[in-house]
């Protein structure tokens, strides 16, 4: 994966640039970036301050990682019902 060039707050100062009134040309040009760049940072970004993002990135990690929970008990629930089922065959 290709590393970003820019931070979260980078996009929004240049987002709010544009909104500002700046050419989305000359926004592109100034900060060596694509016009689909930009659409797709408009369309990821548009309207949030830099506060939103942070906010945004803390939740994102916390469902990441609650995700992860779910995921590590999943598979031990799998593991103990394996092992309960060669148990009970075992005696049987």
């Amino acid at each position: 994966m290709k590393a970003r060039r820019y931070t979260g707050e980078q996009i929004i100062a240049v987002l709010r640039e544009g909104e500002a009134g700046a050419r989305v040309a000359d926004l592109c040009r100034k900060y060596g970036m694509s016009n689909v760049t930009y659409y797709n940072w408009k369309a990821q970004y548009a309207g949030m301050s830099v506060s939103d993002l942070k906010r945004l990135k803390a939740l994102e990690a916390e469902n990441r990682r609650l995700k992860q929970i779910v995921a590590d008990q999943a598979l031990d629930n799998l593991a103990l019902k394996e092992l309960l089922s060669k148990t009970s065959y075992a005696r049987g």
